[in-house]
């Protein structure tokens, strides 16, 4: 496990760095620290959480109702993220289920033309993202749900590329590097310890529901394509992210 007072000494550049490569904030220039920085991007999710579940308060407050509240929400998610997870679910279900080997699945992934496949992966996931967030919305305590979920949805990230290889050998995965498994379970832990704070002894299913859907995503990309790319990694993300709001959802 990193040393505590290496992650305090690194944590500015990590941050900054994790916010630059997962977000399109406007950031000032600085040099990325890759995968190091991958035990931070829970924080950067818990921070994006935390925008959203502003913007949730606000409209509420306004009169909007839970469900447009709730796209309103998804949107800004989308926005400041330049919807670098939802382009990873399309492209990993066209590529995962629209070819019949390996080469020609990561071609397809690599094509920046939507499929049938991604058009319906974003259509149910999305929705599933909606209808979990809008239940949160009404019987209140989305500020503890966005933030947690948040963080917990980009834990699973950094534990797939510190455990499968990289099946593509180019692309932002690759480019990023490989983290060691202790960062990306310091990531982990502190995704769990977020959750738990927020969240109380619901952390225990959020952190089951997150690890269930990307062990179920890890095994299908190793048989399909040999590893991860960073559309794996992003559609990790979503599916974490609607897991857990589906448990949220039916623990309100």
């Amino acid at each position: 496990m990193p040393p505590i007072r290496d992650i305090a000494l690194t944590l500015p550049c990590d941050l900054l760095s994790g916010f630059a490569l997962l977000t399109r904030l406007p950031l000032p220039n600085h040099q990325g620290t890759g995968a190091r920085s991958a035990w931070a991007w829970p924080l950067v999710g818990a921070v994006l959480g935390a925008f959203g579940a502003a913007l949730a308060s606000g409209a509420l407050w306004l009169g909007v109702t839970p469900g447009v509240t709730a796209v309103l929400v998804l949107a800004l998610g989308a926005m400041l993220t330049g919807g670098l997870h939802e382009d990873g679910l399309s492209d990993t279900a066209d590529g995962l289920y629209g070819g019949w080997t390996k080469a020609r699945r990561l071609e397809i992934m690599k094509d920046s033309r939507v499929g049938s496949y991604g058009v319906l992966a974003l259509v149910l996931v999305t929705l599933a993202r909606w209808a979990g967030l809008t239940a949160v919305l009404v019987y209140g305590g989305h500020w503890a749900a966005l933030v947690a979920t948040g963080a917990l949805s980009r834990a699973p990230m950094a534990l797939m590329m510190a455990l499968l290889p990289n099946a593509r050998g180019e692309g932002l995965s690759h480019a990023t590097g490989r983290p060691g498994q202790a960062v990306a379970l310091v990531g982990l832990a502190l995704a769990v310890v977020i959750a738990g704070a927020l969240t109380g002894w619901t952390a225990v299913p959020l952190v089951f529901a997150a690890l269930g859907v990307t062990v179920a995503l890890a095994f299908s990309a190793l048989r399909r394509i040999g590893g991860q790319t960073g559309d794996i990694l992003g559609a990790s993300q979503q599916l974490a992210e609607a897991a857990c709001l589906a448990v949220l959802s039916a623990r309100v």
